[in-house]
């Protein structure tokens, strides 16, 4: 459910939308998602002062808690 919720959030932040992608990967009993965005676009999702970033990450850990779950959002291009 965070996945789909990060990749629909992404993608209106973004002006390359078909560039947005969202991987789900375990490490070490988490969840990580890799957010991949296009180069020129890294600088929108992660906001002034990664205010954006930070929101997403808010909201990636509030899905996660009603599961009981460990999720952690990382932001590459």
């Amino acid at each position: 459910m965070s996945k789909e919720i990060v990749e629909y959030l992404a993608r209106r932040l973004v002006d390359e939308p078909d560039e947005v992608s969202v991987e789900e990967i375990e490490r070490e009993g988490a969840i990580v998602l890799q957010l991949h965005v296009a180069k020129d676009d890294v600088g929108k999702v992660i906001g002034r002062q990664g205010r954006i970033a930070r929101a997403l990450r808010t909201i990636v850990r509030a899905s996660a808690a009603r599961r009981e779950q460990r999720v952690m959002l990382e932001i590459l291009e």
